[in-house]
């Protein structure tokens, strides 16, 4: 078989993938929407979620629903509980030990290397920060949070990678799960938008070195509160 040939045959071989390829792509499609609902609070931790309900609403077979769970899964948001089902993950301390000590090695590392000369590369951090400040003035405390989560995705998009971009996706999706453990969600996320304000401050002044030293309290200060509170949480759950 010559060369010609070899590459004919190994193009017509792939034509029996053309399914899987429609199947993974909807299944992808059908994770971002789930991801996002977890991510907004829609699905709270612990919560089992139905084949029947979601593929249903969705419009989409079972098989695709299954391989969203299972990409969810992967990614840590999720936890399939034998004979019982798929749930949202009940993040634990370990976890959430885990989940800061990768958001200082890449949210801090994104500021050292970020291109601040580079026209409109701020632009994400402040619509971020303009959006929290918006929603509490609205008194809108989930819109709060989705905006800070944003004003920290737009943080590790200075870096202008796209590796790392997904990479800090799912963990800030996965940070979404901790942040049900706040009683007052305004009292855990409204003292950050002037923190968040003075990080962009001081990148738009060129000051990276400063804003890195900012951006890491307030890192320090968002663990401490977040391990206090799982702290209560547990304690109060070994009392009952």
């Amino acid at each position: 078989m010559n060369g010609a040939e070899r590459g004919l045959y190994e193009v017509a071989g792939l034509e029996t993938d053309r399914a899987l390829l429609g199947r993974t792509s909807t299944a992808e499609r059908v994770a971002d929407i789930l991801r996002d609902r977890i991510a907004e609070g829609y699905f709270p931790p612990g919560t089992r979620l139905s084949e029947e309900s979601i593929g249903g609403a969705l419009g989409v077979s079972r098989n695709t629903l299954r391989e969203a769970f299972r990409l969810l899964t992967h990614e840590r948001l999720l936890v399939h509980q034998l004979n019982r089902g798929v749930f949202v993950r009940v993040i634990s301390v370990a976890d959430l030990d885990d989940i800061y000590r990768v958001r200082r090695l890449v949210e801090c590392a994104a500021l050292r290397t970020a291109d601040l000369k580079r026209p409109g590369a701020l632009d994400a951090v402040e619509a971020a920060v303009a959006a929290g400040e918006r929603a509490a003035a609205q008194r809108s405390w989930q819109e709060l949070s989705t905006a800070n989560i944003r004003f920290h995705q737009a943080l590790v998009a200075l870096a202008g990678s796209p590796r790392t971009d997904e990479l800090m996706r799912g963990v800030l999706a996965e940070l979404r799960l901790v942040f049900h453990v706040m009683d007052d969600p305004r009292r855990f996320h409204e003292p950050y938008l002037t923190r968040n304000r003075r990080i962009l401050e001081a990148l738009a002044d060129g000051e990276a070195a400063r804003a890195q030293d900012l951006l890491s309290a307030y890192l320090d200060d968002s663990q401490r509160q977040l391990s206090g509170a799982y702290a209560e949480l547990l304690g109060a759950e070994h009392e009952a």
